[in-house]
């Protein structure tokens, strides 16, 4: 069956999800439906949003949107070229494997969009190799280094969790952890 997160049916699925979240504090973390449109988050992400258009934050909240609109996130991403190619990459990906038109038409909006390193202050990101694509964002006078990992529950009974993605944070050198857990500390 397919529920919505809210049902009181789906209580204890709830729970596990809020879990999640709560226990990667100082760290941010989020819970995305298959359209990418934000169902949970932790507290940690305030702080990283203070910048972000009100407009962007109404329901349905979409992350990717936030991270590559112009009076989103996009402005203060350094390494906003790098970070679009990666996030238009997956969606692709995504739209090609399940041919859905929501995510379609989500990926020609994001691809639609100005670029935000147009302006000059994009720069590279470290090389991890591979493994992770670093997220470099501006938050005061501060350069977070992130990585993000996207979990999904290898096991679901309900439509709706086969669906739900859990998207983590990690600093990725010591002064974006100690960031972190100070704003943290503050939210």
């Amino acid at each position: 069956p397919e529920r919505a997160l809210a049902d009181p049916s789906m209580a204890a699925a709830r729970r596990a999800v809020d879990l999640i979240l709560a226990g990667h504090m100082p760290y941010p973390a989020i819970a995305v439906d298959r359209w990418w449109n934000l169902v949970a988050h932790n507290p940690a992400m305030a702080p990283l949003l203070a910048g972000v258009d009100p407009a962007l934050l109404q329901p349905p909240v979409n992350p990717l949107r936030i991270s590559l609109h112009p009076r989103g996130l996009a402005p203060m991403i350094v390494n906003a070229a790098d970070w679009r190619a990666h996030v238009l990459a997956r969606l692709h990906k995504q739209v090609q494997v399940s041919g859905d038109v929501r995510l379609a038409a989500l990926f020609d909006e994001l691809r639609a969009l100005p670029h935000a390193g147009e302006g000059g202050h994009d720069a590279a990101a470290p090389d991890l190799g591979g493994v992770a694509m670093p997220l470099l964002l501006r938050v005061g006078g501060q350069v977070l280094h992130l990585i993000s990992t996207i979990t999904v529950f290898g096991t679901p009974v309900d439509v709706t969790l086969s669906e739900l993605a859990l998207e983590t944070f990690f600093p990725a050198d010591d002064a974006t952890a100690a960031w972190l857990r100070r704003a943290a500390g503050t939210a």
